[in-house]
This record gives C-alpha cells, sequence and structure tokens, in this order.
C-alpha cells in the first residue's frame, strides 16, 4: 500500500502546485490541460513527425506521418513523455479520421484524450485510495489493470459528449480510430477502437527481431461486430 500511496501523493502534489490549490477542489481537467502546456513547453510532447528523448530517461520516442493519395492527410499522433509529471510514464496514441471532417475529428481526440485520461487516472486513484480493503500490493497487475480500464471507458464517454456537443465539428458521417498505449514502469496499457495497430518488437532467443500484434483490427466483417 505504502507505493501505491506515495504514487498518488506524488500526483496529487503535482496538481496542486500547478493550479496552487488542493487537487480535491474539482479542477481536475483544468489542471491536467495545464500540465500538458508546460509539457509541450519543456519538448515533452510530440505531435509531429520527429522524435523525443529527455536526457536521462531510457526512452527513445519517433514519430513520422506522410500524406497519401487520398487528400487531406487524417492521421494524428501525440508522445508525451514523463505523462503526468511521473518520471515512469509515457503516453502515446494514432489518431486515423475518416469521412469529410475525419481530419478534425481526430485532432480534436488527439487533444482531448491525454488530458482527459490524466484528470480520471487521478480521480480513480483517489476514490481507490479511500477503500480500506484495497491493496495495490496484493496483486499490483491486476489493480494497476482494472485502474486504466476504468480510466479509459470514463475518458472515452466525456471525448464522445464533447463531440457530440461540438458545434465547429460535423461528426455524425465522420469520426477516428483511437489507439492509444500507457507505459507506466515495465508495463504497457493498450486501448484501441477501429483498425489501427499496435505492434511489439521483441527478440526471440537467437536474437532474431519479432513482431507481436497487441491490438485487432476491429473492422464490420469481423463476426463478433455484427451483433
Amino acid at each position: 500500500m505504502s507505493q501505491f500511496s506515495s504514487m498518488f501523493n506524488g500526483l496529487a502534489r503535482s496538481f496542486s502546485i500547478r493550479r496552487g490549490k488542493n487537487p480535491g477542489n474539482g479542477d481536475g481537467r483544468e489542471a491536467a490541460e495545464v500540465m500538458a502546456k508546460d509539457a509541450k513547453k519543456n519538448d515533452l510532447i510530440l505531435r509531429s513527425s520527429g522524435f523525443v528523448n529527455i536526457d536521462g530517461s531510457n526512452n527513445f520516442a519517433s514519430v513520422f506521418s506522410k500524406r497519401g493519395r487520398k487528400g487531406v492527410n487524417q492521421d494524428c499522433t501525440i508522445v508525451w513523455e514523463e505523462f503526468g509529471c511521473q518520471a515512469d510514464m509515457l503516453f502515446c496514441g494514432i489518431f486515423d479520421g475518416h469521412g469529410p471532417w475525419g481530419h478534425f475529428v481526430a485532432k480534436k481526440v488527439r487533444e482531448s484524450m491525454p488530458s482527459s485520461l490524466l484528470c480520471n487516472w487521478q480521480e480513480t486513484l483517489a476514490q481507490a485510495s479511500l477503500d480500506p480493503d484495497f491493496d495495490l500490493e496484493s496483486d499490483k497487475k491486476h489493480h494497476r489493470f482494472h485502474i486504466w480500464k476504468h480510466s479509459y471507458l470514463q475518458t472515452c464517454a466525456i471525448v464522445d459528449r464533447e463531440l457530440e456537443h461540438c458545434r465547429k465539428i460535423d461528426s455524425l458521417y465522420s469520426g477516428t480510430t483511437a489507439l492509444t498505449i500507457v507505459r507506466q514502469g515495465d508495463l504497457i496499457y493498450v486501448a484501441n477502437i477501429g483498425d489501427s495497430r499496435a505492434v511489439l518488437a521483441t527478440t526471440s532467443d537467437d536474437g532474431n527481431l519479432v513482431p507481436i500484434q497487441l491490438t485487432v483490427d476491429f473492422k464490420p466483417n469481423l463476426p463478433r461486430e455484427g451483433g
């Protein structure tokens, strides 16, 4: 429980320092957006082709996107080092728009999702910390997975509502895929909607590179999508 408490308290301090307020005042989303602006200012966020490598960090992230023959490039990407001011966390996202407004939808989701996810993660951690029966150390991977799962479900619902009420974007016949990865220490959490694909490069026993597909390409012709 001590590691969980220190992780939550560290995040809470990060939020309160940036807002100058206590973290329980309902300004979580606004604080997360301020953190995103600070991260961008400090070159911790990458939104276009390039790379990011922080001094003293073992992470190296690169992004490349090229317009095809269809006209407008509807792909959007983001890499956020030290996600939520946590040195061991990294957020990556790929959003492939479709439809006449797809590039606007993809950009809107890219701008909204990371901050919303960070806010929901912080709130989920706060709620879990109030449960006297919760013990992160008893099954760390299981508990962390469910914390992120709940945070993602909340985030997707919020982003959907934001798109529905955004008058500048017609999302009725347009949309986007959303493939995101959070790396927390030596664990990665993948959330995927659509047919963008995450592939993990690893090595076999003989030293050869081996690709491992981490996601399912969700397409209408999948039997389980027919329901």
